[in-house]
């Protein structure tokens, strides 16, 4: 097999030659079709997330097809396309696991973080955490539900029912959450960063009432605004953005710093919630809820020894939705 390995902190990835491994008891073994390049695996590949395992594969929305299952896992999922996200595995026994949230496991595994994930030609998964996918779906389109689509709703569901959304950072999954969005009838108000007309304009496609920058005021306060930027001094901007009693959610596994801020901007019964990972029970609604909603996704495909340059094509905004490697 062939894999874009991260083998040092802050360096490129490297394309490496390896033996394809047999999946253990529980595990399946894929040939992967396409993995979307996520935001994480930037945080993972420039350091922002500590101590990763190296030498590591990244990539954590996986699509693939099961060619082999190792003891314990039906037969009959040999030759499903299925997807592996970032959770990859959870003890099953701790607080936070029986008390269904194993989004926050003591004693979790992430797909290209602490094991190897979909940067590759194959990889290989816990069955339990594989979720079966469309067939006959493309791919590619189906790779960025896998973690923008997956946190994105996560991020919706904790902000609410209310009916004006903000989305602050108009990338891989407030594309997908606008959609959602409209289609529950909720109005979308999209926020870029500064000059970034490309994406205020992608948002009004995906019919945002309104799209401006992160530094203007919407025309009307919200009742919740999801932030994906990784971008601290937005948690006050966003504040200020919200009616009381609303909600704001940082959707992103890393923030630079919160600045700090007056008392003002979150009294009023304003929360501020963040987001961790993901629940298996996520995905089964998720997945039903994208089909149902007619869910579409804007990819840009890069060939996997191109990852670099997808990565690096991320970092500096140079995306409209979501870069897609394929082996």
């Amino acid at each position: 097999m062939r894999a874009m390995v991260l083998e040092e902190i802050g360096k490129p990835l490297v394309m490496v030659e390896r033996p394809i491994s047999d999946p253990l008891a529980g595990q399946i073994s894929l040939r992967v079709e396409a993995c979307a390049v996520c935001r994480t695996d930037l945080h993972v590949v420039d350091g922002d997330l500590p101590q990763p395992r190296l030498p590591l594969v990244p990539g954590h929305e996986i699509v693939g097809v099961v060619e082999a299952v190792g003891a314990g896992v039906d037969q009959a999922r040999i030759g499903r396309r299925v997807g592996v996200p970032w959770l990859g595995h959870t003890c099953g026994t701790c607080f936070y696991c029986r008390s269904e949230a194993e989004n926050l496991c003591d004693a979790p595994l992430f797909t290209g973080y602490t094991r190897d994930g979909g940067f590759a030609t194959n990889v290989v998964a816990d069955a339990d955490y594989a979720f079966d996918l469309d067939p006959a779906g493309d791919p590619v389109a189906l790779a960025p539900l896998l973690c923008a689509g997956l946190i994105g709703w996560r991020s919706l569901k904790r902000a609410g029912e209310g009916r004006r959304i903000g989305l602050y950072g108009f990338g891989a999954a407030a594309h997908i959450i606008a959609q959602i969005c409209t289609w529950q009838e909720r109005e979308v108000y999209a926020f870029t960063r500064p000059g970034d007309v490309t994406a205020q304009r992608f948002a009004r496609e995906l019919s945002a009432v309104w799209a401006g920058t992160s530094d203007e005021a919407p025309p009307e306060l919200l009742d919740a605004a999801i932030i994906f930027a990784p971008v601290g001094p937005l948690v006050p901007r966003a504040l200020q953005a919200v009616r009381k009693g609303g909600r704001v959610v940082c959707g992103g596994i890393h923030m630079s710093d919160i600045p700090a801020m007056p008392y003002a901007l979150i009294w009023g019964e304003r929360e501020l919630l963040s987001i961790a990972n993901l629940t298996r029970q996520d995905a089964r609604e998720f997945f039903e809820i994208a089909a149902r909603a007619g869910v579409h996704t804007r990819t840009s495909v890069y060939p996997l020894d191109e990852a670099n340059a997808a990565l690096d094509d991320l970092r500096n905004g140079r995306l409209s939705g979501a870069a897609v490697l394929v082996p």
